[in-house]
């Protein structure tokens, strides 16, 4: 059984930077392929980032791509999303996932095997 953790959320100022961790239980971590993915009140979820098994693929949303760092560290099986420069529409509840996928489906949150619970991320204006 696969568990996923998330921590780090909170409220900040516009322009404030918040990081996000996630660790995960299970001995295969190191093959999942990890993603992060939100969803604010009334939307549908949506892709943030991802980071391939090995970390040599990394995937970024437009709306976070220069501001978001996402990184993996396989001997503590934890993933960080490093989010800077927040703005007020990042404000939503943030998912870590993990799945088998080939890199053409990472942005689809349905080949994602294993969610956390999710953690609150408010950004003030």
């Amino acid at each position: 059984q696969v568990q996923l953790v998330e921590s780090g959320g909170g409220l900040v100022q516009a322009g404030g930077s918040l990081r996000l961790s996630c660790a995960v239980s299970g001995r295969t971590f190191s093959t999942y392929t990890m993603g992060w993915f939100r969803q604010a009140p009334g939307k549908e979820r949506e892709f943030v980032a991802a980071i391939a098994w090995s970390g040599g693929s990394i995937y970024y949303a437009n709306s976070v791509k220069g501001r978001f760092t996402i990184s993996r560290d396989n001997a503590k099986n934890t993933v960080i999303l490093q989010m800077n420069s927040l703005k007020p529409e990042d404000t939503a509840v943030y998912y870590c996932a993990a799945g088998f996928m080939s890199s053409s489906y990472y942005y689809q949150s349905r080949r994602y095997n294993y969610w956390g619970q999710g953690t609150q991320v408010t950004v003030s204006s």
